[in-house]
Order: structure tokens, then C-alpha cells, then sequence
């Protein structure tokens, strides 16, 4: 009989990064689905801005796993992978003839989660 061991979740939330969440989403599905490994490569050679942040939350959630579950960051793989909008900073710029323009800057959320490979192993009836 094989017997799936369950899988440990780490997660790791980013809040009010300064850029679209469409931007952030770009990269975000470039990186799902894959291993902690295979993912810090490609957001170092992607040559987006939100890469940086990414990488960043991507090596923070594993150093979690690591050092308060005790899993092995070749075991990881990035399970869910989530951009959420956050609030829009309002700004005013001053124009001409004593007018202002509404300045919009978007912020997002991030949430990653690192999952375990699953390990199957041979039980004895």
C-alpha cells in the first residue's frame, strides 16, 4: 500500500509593495507550480521590477521553512501564488496657474506559499 504523507505549508505575505498588481501578476505566473530552485533562477534573470520583491518573499518564505519547520529548501515547490491589490496612494502635483494634478500610485499584495514534495512511501500490511 503507498501512503502519501501529508505536506507542510509555509506561507509569506508581502504587503504594500509599490507597483500594480497586474505588473506583479506578470511575474507571479511565471513562477507558479515551480521548485524553490528552478524559481530563484528565473526571477534573477527576468528583467521585470517586480522581480526583486518576489525574490525577496520567495527567499524569505524558505529561510522560514527551514529554520522553524526544518525542511530542506530542495524539497520546496511554490504551491499557491496569489497578487492582490492594495490601496491606492493619492498624491497632488502642482500644475499651472495654480491647479493640481491627482497623482495615482497602486500598491499589491503578495501572498506565496511553499509547499513540501510529497513523498510516497512502501508501508507494510
Amino acid at each position: 500500500m503507498i501512503k502519501k504523507t501529508q505536506g507542510t505549508e509555509i506561507r509569506a505575505l508581502a504587503r504594500h509593495i509599490g507597483m500594480s498588481a497586474q505588473k506583479a501578476r506578470r511575474v507571479i505566473d511565471q513562477i507558479r507550480g515551480c521548485s524553490y530552485e528552478q524559481t530563484l533562477m528565473i526571477l534573477e534573470l527576468m528583467p521585470y521590477r517586480a522581480c526583486y520583491p518576489i525574490f525577496k518573499l520567495v527567499y524569505s518564505a524558505a529561510a522560514n521553512a527551514s529554520h522553524n519547520r526544518g525542511l530542506k529548501e530542495a524539497d520546496l515547490f511554490i504551491s499557491k501564488a496569489e497578487v492582490n491589490e492594495g490601496v491606492i496612494v493619492k498624491r497632488l502635483k502642482p500644475q499651472a496657474r495654480g491647479r493640481s494634478y491627482p497623482i495615482k500610485r497602486p500598491t499589491c499584495h503578495i501572498t506565496i506559499v511553499l509547499s513540501e514534495r510529497p513523498n510516497f512511501t512502501l508501508k507494510n500490511i
